[in-house]
């Protein structure tokens, strides 16, 4: 811009000095200030009228002439790219490709497979392959025909990096050790798979050519991969063990919720045996929901269903001293909630609350979704005999009232937010609030799904 106007600038000046010869010095006698002026400002306008158009040039096609060929140059550019494999540009394309890797779900032969595809163009190399300790789970490349999937490993340079549990690096074909005679395949780049200090497979990137491919990016996608794989084991060890802490306090709450159940059954079958054998019925419902349960979810309906059968069987023992009331949103009957967190609490409501009450008293079940904040509200209330704070401090630390140790049977409501926290983390809000004489109310609040 600054070469630009020097230039107007020099040929306004020249053009004014051309004006002022012919007007002043070149005719006889001078014109006046007026002429001279208008003769000044006329070749003024042309100059910078003409200027772009000179300095673009004579018009051509599209693509033609300065013009074409400027555009055209600034539709084209492009930043430099590096040509060395290790390079900004490669480490950026790595990069994104680790962040949707398929070996984050494990060491499988579609994960594998997956894998290879998506980062043979990023190694330099014309095959690559993925195998454990024992198989070839993918092979992309020249000399897929004998290197299948699912065989057994062929050559001896896979041995080798399993081994050594390092990288191997071989230059020629001979090294690699492949047993067929026309293999196509003469360098090879071997680096372990590792999850901690154990060696779990390779990746292995080979070429047609002398030239093997850059050892150091071969080594940084293995160790991207690794610690793919590493993440997928410690997630697989997290979900076991979480399924199992959840498996044994549902044992907790399935022999306690029997026993009332059973307790009921047998003070009925002496005095109304028809009663017991509809609670016998009941029961039997109960059995093919649990029988038939896969997994820490069911839908609102079926737990719903859970506190219908449990409370028949309370109202049998009870009689007219436990009412239940029931408040729900239709939307919520198909939300999922936790198994066999919803009916403990109504529980824990008719025996803390309803149970030692002379006159009894009412439990209402009340839920909500929220579709603004996805989130799933469960409210259970008494007016029963309520708790005393440090009673209820002591059932939501997991002790049974009047007593220094923990709870050895029940539910419990520590064993809920146990639960709770094992299936959502801080993604949930359990409150228990309590009044001695007026009542208790348990709000729970968790995702919707």
């Amino acid at each position: 811009m600054r070469g630009g106007s020097r230039l107007l600038a020099g040929v306004l000046a020249a053009a004014w000095a051309v004006v002022y010869l012919a007007t002043q010095v070149l005719v006889d006698p001078p014109l006046g200030v007026l002429p001279t002026l208008a003769a000044g400002l006329v070749v003024s306008t042309v100059v910078v009228l003409g200027y772009p158009s000179a300095l673009r040039g004579p018009r051509g096609g599209p693509r033609g002439g300065a013009r074409g060929t400027a555009a055209a140059s600034r539709r084209s550019w492009r930043p430099s790219r590096p040509r060395d494999p290790r390079g900004v540009r490669d480490g950026l394309t790595i990069a994104a490709a680790g962040r949707s890797m398929p070996l984050r779900n494990g060491l499988t032969a579609d994960a594998a497979r997956r894998t290879a595809q998506l980062i043979k163009p990023l190694l330099g190399g014309d095959a690559v392959a993925i195998t454990d300790t024992e198989q070839v789970l993918a092979f992309v490349g020249p000399g897929a025909d004998h290197h299948h999937v699912g065989g057994t490993l062929q050559t001896r340079v896979s041995r080798l990096a399993l081994d050594k549990k390092r990288t191997v690096v071989m230059h020629a074909r001979d090294g690699i050790g492949c047993p067929e005679p026309d293999c196509p395949l003469r360098t090879a780049v071997v680096a372990p798979l590792a999850v901690a200090d154990r060696v779990v497979g390779t990746l292995k990137v080979y070429r047609v050519h002398d030239e093997p491919a850059p050892r150091v990016l071969v080594d940084d996608m293995a160790s991207m991969l690794s610690l793919h794989l590493e993440l997928a084991e410690m997630d697989r060890e997290r979900h076991l063990a979480s399924d199992a802490k959840l498996d044994a306090l549902r044992a907790q709450i399935n022999p306690h919720f029997l026993f009332n159940i059973l307790n009921t059954i047998a003070s009925k079958s002496r005095t109304d045996p028809d009663e017991s054998r509809q609670l016998l019925l009941r029961l039997s419902d109960f059995f093919r929901y649990a029988v038939r349960q896969d997994g820490h979810f069911a839908e609102f309906s079926q737990e719903y269903f859970f506190v219908r059968t449990y409370v028949s069987l309370e109202q049998a023992r009870f009689g007219d001293r436990l009412r239940v009331r029931y408040d729900l949103d239709p939307q919520v009957l198909t939300s999922r909630v936790p198994v066999l967190v919803i009916q403990p609490i109504v529980e824990n409501a008719v025996k803390h609350g309803i149970a030692d009450s002379v006159t009894g008293g009412t439990v209402q079940l009340r839920a909500r979704v929220d579709p603004l904040t996805r989130t799933t509200s469960i409210r259970v209330s008494d007016d029963g005999a309520g708790m005393a704070p440090e009673v209820l401090d002591r059932l939501l630390a997991g002790k049974r009232p009047g007593t220094a140790g923990p709870r050895h049977s029940g539910v419990g409501l520590w064993n809920i937010s146990q639960r709770l926290d094992s299936l959502f983390g801080d993604r949930y809000s359990f409150d228990v609030a309590s009044t001695p004489g007026k009542g208790t109310t348990v709000d729970l609040q968790i995702p919707l799904r």
